[in-house]
């Protein structure tokens, strides 16, 4: 093979540096390419605005050789809590001061510190309780008690509406007394309830009514008495649809060994048939079904959703449903879950509305009876292993489908089997939210939580049952919360911070060493290119004193050159060309340049393996700093200058350094 002459060397150095220039701008630029849409500046919480907390871990039941391994256990778990909870680029980490561990938990954005606060500190407590004592009826003091408590609870509603009557705030009045705890720091906020869901006889109420106005009459359901304001009224389109699922190894909640080639075929090949069947589409479509469809419930229902509007099914099987037409039947389309063809049914239109609610909770024979009827089985949420949610076919409400493990699924099938044709309590946080009656023993390990949940409150569910439980309690001992307005002026400043630094570092190398500094300047300009990808790339997620590291590495960038071109005066003055005294000073600069970036390296290792949070972010920005200024000062300065050298400069000597 040829060996390269030098000058094709630089020519070839050139080039690759161009590329690396044009390369660079591009995956710094803020609007870039869509195949770089996901590539961008991951903003820390002193830049972001965000919540700061601090949790006090309690490790006196813990021995001392277990307590360390122990907060880690509680940093993983918040650490699952917050992934599920949406946050994007969280910091969970832990320290100990003094005999007390701490985790610190840093979430970018979050703006409600309240429910941050109540997702990292609470895990659900889930019971199945099967049926106890035979007492199925209140006593006479039972009976009296519950008439003049809900008495009692009427009157309060009333009178809370006489208020409202008289020019109240009904905001206040909510804050202040309604029992509907879920939504009494909302104002009562109930937004796009329908008519024909679980909450359908509030609706047709406030259907009755002008927006604005809160309704002249207190409105009894099962939870109690009910005051309510109409805000506003709409309509929702609902689709029946059918659906056929074949899954595939390695697709969410499948454990059907088929490849995803073979179930892709199988799916095609199944829609073929539809297509040519001549009988009734829709009975056609459920007969393939039930012979086919890999979902669990697919033989009872036919792969028959229900009605379900949007917002209900994930995107990638949503959007296609929606786009059909009464009768027509889908392309494959693949979600996690596998291969689908989806047939829709039928289209209708639900009236729906949002509304302000004021509830005065009342008591039912379920609160004084439960404590005799049920009692605990050994089956809780300390068995479970996944949790998910799914809707009911029917009535398309949200529900929360539960697998157990292989403990659970025993027990499970122990308790099913000995309470057939008996309720089954399941209780979440000392409150039973259903008791289902066992038609037949249930061997395969998964259950249902129903209780009129919205889909909010069942994603909800689900993600706080699939956190676990903490190994150990922790307490809150201090929050912070940091407003984006704040984040946004450090930012400005950072910003303004680093362009003055860039022209003062570039001014400074023109004036000093003329052509050889503008040169300084431009593989600057490259290092800052470099170093901005990379932040954007790996991710790193930037924080002030990142900032301040980057800020101080520019500096220390143009330092190398610094040192090449004082080497290169003293060669000129004693003689050599300036091509010599280039590769001369090049030569006897890089001792000092490796010994000096080597040492500061050494201290960015020690402040990012020893520092808090801050100093890491320091630490870590310094040392890519270093590493990349190493590769401009030697690398882009030395070929640019070669091939500046080789051209008609040369000869202009007020241009180069004296």
């Amino acid at each position: 093979m040829k060996k390269l002459t030098e000058k094709q060397n630089i020519n070839l150095g050139l080039g690759l540096i161009l590329i690396l220039a044009v390369i660079t701008t591009i995956v710094t630029m803020p609007k870039g390419p869509d195949f770089l849409k996901d590539v961008k500046l991951h903003l820390g919480l002193d830049l972001q605005g965000g919540t700061h907390l601090v949790y006090q871990a309690d490790t006196s039941k813990v021995t001392d050789i277990d307590k360390a391994s122990a907060v880690e256990g509680v940093r993983d778990v918040i650490e699952k809590r917050v992934n599920a909870f949406g946050v994007g680029e969280p910091l969970i980490q832990t320290s100990k001061v003094g005999g007390n561990y701490r985790v610190i938990v840093e979430l970018p954005g979050v703006t409600d510190s309240a429910k941050a606060i109540k997702m990292i500190g609470e895990t659900p407590l889930l019971e199945f309780k099967e049926q106890g004592s035979n007492a199925t009826e209140l006593t006479d003091a039972q009976k009296k008690e519950m008439d003049e408590y809900n008495t009692k609870s009427k009157k309060k509603a009333e009178d809370l509406l006489v208020k409202v009557k008289a020019g109240d705030n009904f905001d206040s009045l909510i804050k202040n007394n309604s029992e509907d705890t879920t939504t009494k720091e909302n104002s009562g906020k109930m937004d796009g309830l329908k008519e024909n869901g679980i909450y359908g006889d509030l609706v047709k109420k406030a259907l009755e009514t002008k927006d604005g106005l809160v309704l002249e009459a207190v409105i009894e359901n099962e939870e109690g008495y009910n005051l309510i304001k109409k805000v506003s009224a709409g309509q929702d389109t609902e689709i029946n649809a059918k659906h056929i699922l074949i899954c595939y190894k390695g697709a969410s909640r499948c454990d059907k060994e088929t490849s995803e080639e073979d179930a892709k075929t199988k799916i095609e090949k199944i829609k073929s048939d539809f297509l040519l069947s001549s009988a009734d589409k829709t009975e056609t479509f459920t007969k393939l079904a039930k012979e086919n469809s890999t979902e669990p419930s697919a033989q009872e229902t036919g792969g028959d959703l229900g009605w379900f509007s949007k917002g209900q099914m994930v995107k990638d099987f949503e959007d296609p449903a929606f786009a059909l037409k009464d009768g027509e039947v889908s392309n494959v389309i693949k979600t996690e879950f596998g291969y689908h063809i989806i047939y829709r049914v039928g289209t209708r239109a639900v009236k729906t509305a949002s509304i302000q609610r004021l509830l005065i909770a009342k008591r039912t024979s379920s609160y004084y009876l439960s404590e005799n009827q049920w009692k605990n089985t050994q089956l809780s949420g300390k068995q479970l292993k996944s949790a998910r949610v799914s809707f009911e076919n029917l009535t398309g409400e949200s529900q929360v489908n539960i697998t157990f493990d292989d403990e659970g699924k025993k027990l499970f099938s122990e308790i099913t089997t000995k309470n057939i044709g008996k309720p089954l309590a399941i209780f979440l946080d000392g409150n039973m939210i259903s008791a289902p009656t066992v038609n037949e023993a249930i061997t395969g390990g998964e259950a249902v939580i129903s209780g009129s949940f919205s889909i909010k409150e069942a994603k909800e569910l689900a993600m706080r049952l699939n956190s676990g439980a903490l190994p150990i309690p922790i307490s809150l001992i201090n929050q912070q919360s940091i407003g984006p307005t704040l984040g946004k002026a450090s930012l400005d400043k950072s910003f303004i911070a680093a362009i003055v630094g860039f022209l003062l570092v570039g001014l400074y190398m023109i004036l000093f060493y003329r052509l050889p500094g503008l040169v300084a300047n431009f593989a600057l300009l490259i290092y800052a290119l470099i170093l901005i990808s990379l932040f954007k790339i790996i991710p790193i997620t930037v924080t002030l004193s990142g900032i301040a590291g980057f800020i101080l590495s520019m500096g220390m960038a143009v330092d190398a050159n610094v040192l090449i071109f004082e080497r290169m005066k003293e060669e000129l003055k004693s003689g050599q060309n300036l091509k010599s005294a280039m590769l001369i000073g090049f030569k006897r600069a890089w001792s000092s340049i490796r010994d000096g970036n080597i040492t500061t390296l050494i201290i960015c290792y020690v402040l990012y393996q020893f520092g808090s949070s801050s100093v890491k972010g320091f630490g870590l920005t310094l040392a890519l700093g270093i590493l990349t200024s190493m590769f401009t000062a030697i690398t882009v300065t030395r070929v640019l200058l070669l091939k500046l050298s080789d051209t008609k400069l040369e000869k202009k000597k007020k241009l180069w350094i004296k």
